[in-house]
Formats: C-alpha cells, structure tokens, sequence
C-alpha cells in the first residue's frame, strides 16, 4: 500500500493524502451507497454498518493529520493533527470534525436514519442543518453557484459539477453491466436498477412503486396537490421543480438545446430528442396489441386509449370526455373562445397552435408531409394520414348505431346526424 494514498473501504480507487483529496474521497465513498455488499481494502468489517462507519471516521481522522500536497511521487508529508480547528459539529451526537464535507460523510453513515432538521415550508426533513440550508434555496431561489462557460447558476456546488461536465464531455461512472457511462453518480444509480428491475420506494397512499425516490415525492404531490415551485414573473405554481424551470423559459424566450441537424432551437430537451427522431425515424415506442410504433411515449398511451376505449379527462362545461389532456385543452377553447395563436402574416388566430403550424403552411407553401405510395404531398400530418387509408382501406371510425365504418371522423360525424334526424 503507498504511504502517500488511502484506498476506498468499497473498491480499489485510491486517493492522495490531501485536503482536496479527503474531502473528493469521502464524496466517492457516500456515492457507494449504505449497505451495498463490498469487499473493503481498509475495513475488516465494513459489511456491517458499524464497519463502515468506522471506514469512514477512520479515514477522516487520517486525513485531518494529512493537510500538504503530495510529494515524491505521491508521498503524503503529514502534520501534527494537535490544535487542529474542528468548527463543524454533528447536531446528533455532537461529534466534531475540521471540514463539513468529514461531517456530512459522518451524518450519512452513523445517523442515516435520523433527520431531526425540517423544511417548514414543505416538510421535507434532512439529517444535517447544510442539507436543509441548500434545499431552502428550492423555495427562495437562491442560486449562488455560477457556471464559468455559460452562466448558468446553481444552488449548489455539485449541481454546477454535474453540470460543468456537459461542457467537458466527462462521465466518470461507468455500469458494470452494459459499460454505459454517466457525468453523475446518482444517474449511474437510476440506470441500474434497469438491470436489477429494483424499486424500493413505494406510494403510502396508492401503492406505486418507483426506482428513484425523486419520483416518489413527484408522484406523491399528485395525491396531496402540493405545488412549492413559483414562478416569480406570473404566479403559477408547479409540483416539480423542472417543470417551473421549463415554464420560465416561456418568459426569458431562452432555447438552449439545438438540433445538431437543422439549427432548430427548444426550450426543453425531450422537445429535442423528440424532434431528432424525425431526422432518424426511430420509433422506439410501440403498441402491444396492434403493433403500431410511435416517436414519442406519451404517443403511444394516447394510442392506445383507442384500443381501450378510456377517456379520462372530461370537460367541465358539457360533460365531453376526451383520450388526452391537450384535446381537452383544445376543446375547452370552444366555450372560452381564446385563441392564443396569432399568425405573424396575416394576423388570424387559432385556437390550437397545430393549426397555426398548418396556416403558416399556405404562408410558405410547405407541405413537409409524403405520401409513401403515390408521393402527394400535403402541409398537415393528420392529412396524410387521412389520404394514406385511401391506399390501406383502413375504415377506424364506426358507427355505433349501425355499424357502418369511414375512413375519416368528420364522415362519421356527418353520417350520425341521419340518425339523429330518423329520431326525431
């Protein structure tokens, strides 16, 4: 072993005795997980909690005594530890240590369980006062941790990390599975329980179990109807914190993600990966019961309602259930009367942003969408996908008093009005 170096009680990664190194080592250390099977250098013991949590302090107290850089090749030239400055104290047990980062390692092996500290705006309990600190700046916006290439801020420093390695491309964790690699730690985590099928957080109120436990407190506002996120330009309020960043952008006009294809700019990045799958062509997402394949999941959940039949969102006005939020959307429209899309040319507005997408069309003469058999071409994807029945015969709109089918849902609407009529 080098005198000058220290090994991970997890896995052979060694480190270099100095205070950068001790804090950056006992960082690698957390990011093993507690109680995970391992096959420690350092510890005799460290299987067993007790056994970690003496890896762990054993190494903190090492490196208290080991503060100058390395030298000769990695040798560690080590300080008296006596007199050394221990300002940061365990609220648990009172412990003291001489860096937080020593601290935090303490609090997340030997006191994991105990979270005395709350958030008293949302609840949420943390085992050390500087974690609740940092979850504070969730609610009041604080973001004092600024990128030095791109400006973008962060309310913590190993979210700038994780970030900052999107501009240097560097993604240290690997899986031992499938060799896939990760800028981050805890997305290393999610993506193996993929491998492991592992979900060990679970809803109290509906069952539903989750591999992240982010995904749990997300899922669990959908039952209490919690919204902690403002947004400090219009007042809306959001469940999840992405989702107001998202929101936000609406105001700044900010599209930081590009198409590396066509220049085309968006404001959120599944936006992104959505569109590049129209270069592609990957449809990834596909149909159990009818084989149709979809670009895009939520595609697919809405596709599939078809087959069930299931129309769970209902307008509060006239009762009309529909297969997916933005039809209700879309729909709701009709009773308001807004239309909140103006075309830029010629002033029309619309109610629905498809439409204006369309419109524009006539605008540019565009018509991006091909037929695969006769090569017409058309400006509207749902016309291209009316014509193409005239080459399947694919009839999927029934009547449901007799029985008689159409290619296309105004024909069926047209036709109902005869029975309608016949009632009367």
């Amino acid at each position: 072993m080098r005198r000058g170096s220290v090994a991970c009680p997890f896995c052979p990664r060694r480190f270099c005795r100095t205070r950068p190194a001790a804090a950056q080592y006992l960082r690698h250390v957390r990011s093993h997980g507690i109680g995970r099977d391992s096959e420690p250098e350092e510890a005799a013991a460290t299987n067993s909690e007790a056994g970690r949590a003496a890896a762990v302090e054993q190494v903190a107290s090492r490196n208290e005594s080991a503060m100058k850089p390395c030298a000769d090749g990695g040798r560690a030239v080590t300080n008296s530890a006596q007199g050394l400055q221990k300002p940061f104290q365990c609220d648990t047990c009172q412990k003291k240590f001489s860096r937080r980062s020593y601290l935090n390692a303490h609090i997340s092996v030997v006191h994991r369980k105990a979270k005395p500290h709350k958030c008293k705006r949302c609840g949420k309990s943390f085992s050390a006062k500087h974690d609740l600190h940092v979850h504070s700046r969730s609610h009041t916006g604080e973001r004092p941790f600024e990128c030095k290439v791109c400006g973008k801020r962060f309310s913590d420093s190993s979210s700038l990390t994780t970030h900052s390695r999107q501009h240097t491309g560097e993604k240290p964790f690997e899986c031992k599975v499938c060799g896939k690699r990760f800028s981050d730690s805890s997305s290393l985590t999610t993506h193996s329980r993929l491998h492991t099928g592992e979900k060990s957080f679970e809803c109290k109120v509906c069952g539903k179990r989750f591999s992240v436990s982010s995904s749990l407190t997300t899922h669990s506002r959908l039952h209490t109807g919690e919204k902690p996120f403002e947004c400090k330009v219009c007042g809306k309020r959001f469940s999840v914190s992405s989702s107001l960043t998202t929101h936000s952008r609406q105001h700044t006009g900010e599209k930081p993600f590009e198409c590396k294809v066509c220049g085309k700019r968006f404001s959120v990045s599944s936006h992104l990966t959505r569109h590049s799958r129209l270069h592609t062509g990957e449809k990834p997402f596909e149909c159990k019961v009818c084989g149709k394949r979809f670009s895009v999941s939520s595609s697919l959940t809405t596709h599939s309602r078809q087959h069930t039949g299931e129309k769970p969102f209902e307008c509060k006005v006239c009762g009309k259930r529909f297969s997916d939020s933005s039809n209700l959307t879309t729909h709701s429209r009709l009773h308001t009367g807004e239309k909140p899309f103006e075309c830029k040319v010629c002033g029309k507005r619309f109610s629905d942003s498809s439409h204006l997408t369309g419109h524009l069309r006539q605008h540019t003469g565009e018509k991006p969408f091909e037929c695969k058999v006769c090569s017409k071409r058309f400006s509207v994807s749902s016309h291209l996908t009316r014509h193409s029945r005239l080459h399947t015969g694919e009839k999927p709109f029934e009547c449901k008093v007799c029985g008689k089918r159409f290619s296309d849902s105004s024909h069926l609407t047209r036709h109902s009005r005869l029975h309608t009529r016949k009632a009367i």
